[in-house]
């Protein structure tokens, strides 16, 4: 693994937002070309249209799956008016001073469930510039007032009768100054976004396998090649025998990179052969050797007191009201403790990466999540600045956080094997399944104990709360946003309206180190805030005697939670909350907001074999302007069995340091007969677009717990609910 960024680096991510990355469409045969600049045509950065019309729109987001390229490029069509069959998307090159991502820190890169959201007002700026240049080519050329010329579908007109394409008035057009404050239209005015026209349009190459991803990056004299990783993480290589491995047919050399022992091969099996062949004697005096229960089992005595923590590891209040010490006083009404297992993200798609390094010039092509990261990474690898890596961001098959993180793991892998490679060969890094899955990034492994005492109407008096877990954010380089506290470790239970009704709050968290490396996961700190605020409510109403959705709904009238209260009520109303279930199912309820939207969950539940079986999952959603209804749908079916999948089965166990899981047969995920049906339902609105990729994966878990609360009156404090 690479050592953290130091700050003298960080400045080199000044010189990438000042100089601009650089990135040219260069097919494969093309030479390395550093001091390029990305070419910005008339319409800017994220707009070219065509002599025929055609709209092409640039995104600074990957697309691995979310859809979000069908929302980015319907923002400007409808500010446009553009004819939504001739847009077609294409993504930027990694440029950050040209694509920086404002909600995260201004770096290129897609996460957090910000492609829309920091997109919405710079996407509709863009497109109705680029109108309102149409308006004055065509009011010029017809010598009419620009007040009087409208657009539509493409087609600029005039009451007169007089009408131009897009490709008829593109010279013209190209000619205007863009203005800098154009007009916006009124949302209510919109005509695309929010409707079912709102697809997909990457389906077709999806389906006809025409879709370009890294692994079918094929370039003249490219090599392939693989890593044998230590077993345990910390360890590094002491020796190496590559003798068998180099008589492997097929296999061209054998390296040692930071990271392992890399295999170098004219083909994927002759390497993977190779790697099998060889030799390795590991150093592990600075491994990870604790287990996975070892280390769960220190979480539980930090969080308890029985043991205290080390060094510069101290408790941080992450929300604190009235007097805490009365937190620990009183007759509670409920004392939880909450665990959590490492997840892998197990990404249909396992990482992979091509690399062409000749001297200091690097050129990757790879669906890049994170491009500002890589191009860091990669700088320091090769001794050159950021802004002269070339990334090409290609498709991704899934990354649910996988592929961004400080280090750019195994995009610095594929550059240090390049780079050893040498003289501009390209090479072409292939993790399998059982790579990711043992060598990779986790969710971190996490302990909650809550205790709340109640006032005389059974509703929260107070709330103590800890939180034990690694830290995310130790390793980010210095500038990065966070603040003193880990707060992709709190998030969903800080700022709680539940801990918002409450009148004494005492929360901490405590981040001690393990040798493990975690990294976010769909929804981060939501995958277990959501589920430890959510299930303990229910136990409160239960124990109120009081029903969960009129328990919930007190609560958010005393916090001001408007926008869940709405949701709430549209969820039960759809799911028929109160009336009779068919024999053997019940239902739970679970509401939570995450990456700015709220989603609330109705789970219909019943046991087979004493096996939770889910079968209908009413979900509402807060999520602002909803740009593409049909893929907001899709976005919550999917981090749905993604959430159920991880609630369910989800579980990265570790032996005396060593993962025990490598592929499916050990890994269990949700398989399609186990999906529910998921029925989506939107609250409408009149806000900015706010996330969709994460807020319907926390949700599930505790619909279903709450259900099975009503359906054995236990509850359930650990995940998984059915252990491998």
């Amino acid at each position: 693994m690479n050592k953290p960024v130091t700050r003298r680096e960080t400045l080199a991510i000044g010189a990438t937002l000042a100089g601009g990355a650089l990135l040219v469409g260069c097919s494969p045969a093309d030479m390395l070309s550093v001091g390029a600049s990305t070419k910005v045509g008339a319409f800017g950065p994220f707009i070219r249209i065509a002599p025929d019309g055609a709209v092409t729109v640039i995104s600074k987001h990957i697309e691995f799956g979310q859809g979000n390229h069908a929302g980015l490029a319907a923002i400007v069509a409808e500010e446009l008016d553009a004819d939504w069959d001739k847009v077609r998307v294409e993504q930027a090159p990694a440029n950050a001073k040209l694509y920086g991502n404002k909600l995260m820190g201004g770096t290129q890169g897609t996460g957090g469930s910000s492609a829309i959201p920091s997109s919405w007002d710079q996407l509709r700026q863009a497109g109705a510039a680029a109108r309102a240049m149409f308006v004055e080519a065509a009011a010029k050329r017809w010598g009419v007032p620009a007040g009087e010329v409208t657009v539509a579908n493409g087609v600029v007109a005039h009451a007169s009768g007089k009408q131009a394409s897009f490709g008829e008035l593109v010279e013209d057009a190209a000619k205007i100054a863009p203005p800098q404050a154009p007009k916006l239209k009124d949302t209510k005015a919109f005509t695309l976004i929010g409707t079912p026209r709102v697809r997909r349009k990457d389906s077709l190459a999806k389906s006809t396998g025409t879709a370009r991803y890294t692994q079918d990056v094929r370039l003249p004299d490219m090599l392939t090649a693989m890593v044998a990783h230590p077993p345990r993480f910390g360890a590094t290589v002491k020796s190496f025998d590559a003798a068998a491995a180099r008589k492997v047919p097929g296999v061209v050399e054998v390296y040692k990179i930071p990271t392992g022992v890399a295999v170098v091969a004219n083909s994927t099996w002759a390497a993977k052969q190779g790697r099998d062949a060889l030799k390795v004697e590991w150093d592990e005096a600075k491994a990870e050797k604790r287990g996975s229960a070892a280390l769960l089992q220190q979480f539980k005595d930090l969080a308890s007191g029985k043991a205290q923590p080390e060094g510069k590891v101290k408790w941080q209040a992450f929300e604190s009201r009235g007097d805490a010490g009365a937190a620990a006083g009183g007759t509670a009404a409920l004392e939880a403790a909450y665990d959590f297992p490492y997840l892998a993200h197990a990404t249909m798609e396992p990482m992979n990466c091509v690399a062409i390094v000749k001297g200091n010039q690097a050129r990757l092509i790879f669906g890049s999540q994170t491009q500002t990261l890589d191009q860091l990474n990669t700088a320091k690898i090769v001794g050159n600045l950021p802004g002269a890596i070339q990334i090409e961001t290609l498709p991704a098959g899934g990354s649910f956080g996988r592929r961004a993180n400080f280090q750019s793991d195994y995009v610095a892998e594929c550059v240090h094997i390049a780079k050893k490679v040498g003289k501009g060969r390209p090479v072409k890094l292939v993790w399998t399944r059982e790579d990711d899955m043992r060598a990779g990034y986790y969710r971190p492994l996490v302990h909650h104990t809550v205790r709340v005492t109640v006032d005389a109407d059974g509703y929260p008096a107070t709330w103590r709360h800890r939180i034990v877990t690694q830290s995310i954010m130790k390793d980010a380089p210095p500038g990065a946003p966070g603040g003193k506290i880990d707060m992709t470790a709190v998030e969903g239970a800080a700022g709680s309206p539940y801990l918002k009704a409450t009148p004494v709050v005492d929360a901490q968290l405590l981040t001690p180190d393990a040798g493990v490396p975690v990294l976010w996961w769909r929804s981060v700190g939501a995958t277990h805030t959501a589920y430890v605020m959510e299930h303990t409510i229910d136990q409160l109403a239960r124990r109120a005697g009081k029903d969960p959705v009129e328990y919930r709904r007190a609560l958010y009238r005393k916090a001001g939670a408007n926008r869940h209260l709405a949701v709430l009520d549209l969820a039960a109303e759809k799911a028929g909350w109160g009336s009779p279930t068919p024999a053997g199912w019940t239902r739970g309820v679970a509401v939570h907001e995450s990456f700015g939207s709220v989603v609330a969950q109705v789970a219909e539940v019943k046991l087979e074999n004493g096996v939770p079986r889910v079968g209908r999952v009413v979900t509402a959603i807060d999520c602002g302007i909803a740009i593409a209804p049909d893929q907001i749908a899709a976005q919550m079916e999917g981090g749905t069995c993604y959430g159920l999948s991880a609630a369910l089965f989800g579980e990265i166990t570790l032996t005396d340091g060593q993962v025990d899981q490598a592929n499916f047969d050990t890994y269990r995920v949700l398989r399609n007969s186990e999906a529910p049906t998921v029925e989506t339902y939107i609250v409408p609105s009149a806000n900015p677009p706010s996330g969709v990729g994460e807020p319907g994966t926390p949700v599930i878990g505790p619909a279903v717990a709450n259900a099975l609360l009503t359906l054995t009156g236990q509850p359930t404090y650990a995940q998984p609910f059915v252990k491998a």
